[in-house]
């Protein structure tokens, strides 16, 4: 798994789909560079891997949170007349087809209205076009309908976070990991590590990245986030390890180089130093690190 991309998805979760990286957050463009430090970015794809996640849920009738916290994922799989306009829904994201899209995912809510896989993925797809009330509501319909899926769980806390509703939230994401069945804690951990560190709190951020790397040692959102919070901290030497375990999982990113030249830097390896940058320079011309290793080299 060298790539991030064979993701986790619910990020490693096998399920990354390519139109993730077709958005309109420039740092989405480009797989290899979408780990960097804008937390909110990386909360997106989180959040739309997790939507994808959610065909694997399936079911449309109501259960209520006083049943168990399984939910539907401690249940046998009901068909529903609207999985085929969801698949088809989150084929035409794949490819760009938003309006046809939003189309196909509209005959899936208008044949199952208590889906709860449609209202999450055209949650995102309204998110994606700007419609935040929209998107919003669906949110909100796919948790109702839904209350102990994980995966939705994790998408609603998402979108909460992007709105800086950093306590409603973290709950959201409590809320998922609760699920003993949920398959990749982690993400949803990992989550609400990244909405903590947007919210300002290093300390409760970090707590959530080692729990999500106790779940799983080899997910390199989290080992990238604990190297760079260590650089932050001045142990550097922490931030190194956490880097090599990011690399024996993905290749590097532009974020990740700019991060390796400080850490080498600051522990005198100038070899390595010169190597970083080179890299840096080849493979992401035109990245804003390019930018920040020109001034840093001014200093």
């Amino acid at each position: 798994m060298r790539r991030i991309l064979g993701i986790f998805n619910d990020f490693n979760l096998k399920i990354w789909p390519k139109w993730l990286f077709r958005s309109r957050f420039s740092i989405l463009g480009q797989p290899p560079s979408f780990a960097m430090n804008r937390s909110s970015a990386v909360l997106i794809v989180l959040l739309a891997a997790t939507a994808i996640a959610l065909l694997g849920c399936g079911g449309s009738d109501i259960y209520k949170d006083n049943d168990d916290y399984t939910g539907k994922l401690g249940r046998i799989k009901k068909e529903s007349p609207a999985d085929i306009y969801v698949k088809l829904g989150i084929a035409y994201l794949r490819e760009g087809q938003y309006a046809v899209a939003l189309r196909k995912l509209k005959q899936g809510l208008q044949a199952d209205p208590k889906n709860a896989e449609a209202h999450n993925v055209i949650a995102l797809l309204y998110e994606r076009l700007g419609e935040a009330r929209l998107a919003e509501e669906h949110y909100v319909r796919a948790v109702r309908f839904e209350p102990e899926n994980s995966f939705v769980r994790n998408a609603w806390g998402s979108f909460l976070c992007q709105r800086k509703k950093y306590a409603e939230a973290e709950e959201q994401f409590k809320r998922a990991v609760r699920n003993p069945l949920y398959p990749t804690p982690w993400v949803a951990t990992t989550n609400a590590g990244l909405c903590a560190r947007r919210a300002g709190d290093l300390k409760k951020s970090e707590q959530y990245f080692r729990q999500a790397l106790t779940a799983n040692a080899r997910f390199p959102v989290a080992l990238h986030q604990m190297a760079e919070l260590s650089y932050e901290q001045g142990d550097y030497l922490s931030s190194r390890a956490y880097l090599q375990r990011y690399l024996a999982v993905a290749d590097h990113t532009a974020r990740t180089l700019w991060l390796a030249v400080r850490v080498e830097d600051r522990l005198g390896d100038r070899n390595a130093v010169a190597s970083y940058k080179i890299l840096l320079r080849a493979k992401f011309p035109d990245a804003p690190e390019v930018q920040l290793l020109r001034e840093y080299e001014q200093q």
